[in-house]
């Protein structure tokens, strides 16, 4: 038997400002997107390499506040690649800690992303 890697299900209220967020700002690609009906809640699988979110509007799906660990490998290239998207609500910068250099953003949501680069040693 074997178990695949977990996939988050983050809180959202407002699809605008996720797609701001994810798509324009943080790069993600919409793979599929889901409502029941024109003007009931959104629900979508987003992605960016190995990466798969799903975010949704629906009320019992998740709470907002979630942190994520997400791991890199070039955490100066994300960053330089964030920084040059001048996003209006957001300018991480890398912190290094003892375990990794991260770049920590939060969604409009509450939601937190910690990218993260493992360091040797």
């Amino acid at each position: 038997m074997q178990i695949g890697s977990p996939i988050p299900i983050l809180r959202i209220f407002d699809e605008q400002k996720a797609r701001a967020f994810y798509v324009d700002f943080l790069g993600f690609s919409v793979d599929w997107e889901h409502r029941f009906e024109p003007a009931l809640p959104l629900y979508l699988q987003v992605t960016r390499g190995g990466c798969v979110l799903h975010l949704s509007e629906h009320h019992g799906d998740a709470t907002p506040g979630s942190a994520l660990r997400i791991p890199v490998q070039d955490i100066e290239a994300l960053h330089a690649e964030l920084a040059a998207r001048k996003y209006g609500y957001a300018r991480p910068g890398i912190n290094d800690q003892p375990w990794a250099r991260e770049v920590a953003v939060t969604d409009p949501f509450g939601n937190r992303l910690v990218f993260s680069q493992a360091v040797a040693g």
